[in-house]
């Protein structure tokens, strides 16, 4: 356990931060499990309905800095590369 003022702060900082992000985390792999069995449904217009709602997630999470910018970008793409191959079957 921390010793000192200075280190009792960060670990409560650090604390503050983990919950933070793992909040953020989780409500992106929540929504992406969603889109996804939807999917498996061949519900995909309510999977299309879903997906602003999953890339705003995502940039609140970048801008918050609890993931990086192309993470972000990459987890886009790859979901809406996956709708699009649906959509033309």
């Amino acid at each position: 356990m921390p010793k000192t003022k200075s280190a009792k702060k960060a670990l409560r900082q650090s604390l503050r931060k983990r919950a933070h992000n793992l909040f953020h985390k989780k409500r992106i792999k929540k929504l992406a499990k969603e889109i996804k069995k939807l999917i498996e449904k061949k519900e995909i217009e309510k999977a299309k309905e879903m997906l602003p709602t999953f890339y705003k997630f995502l940039d609140k999470a970048v801008k918050e800095k609890v993931i990086k910018e192309n993470t972000a970008k990459r987890k886009k793409s790859k979901m809406a590369k996956l709708l699009a191959s649906l959509s033309k079957k």
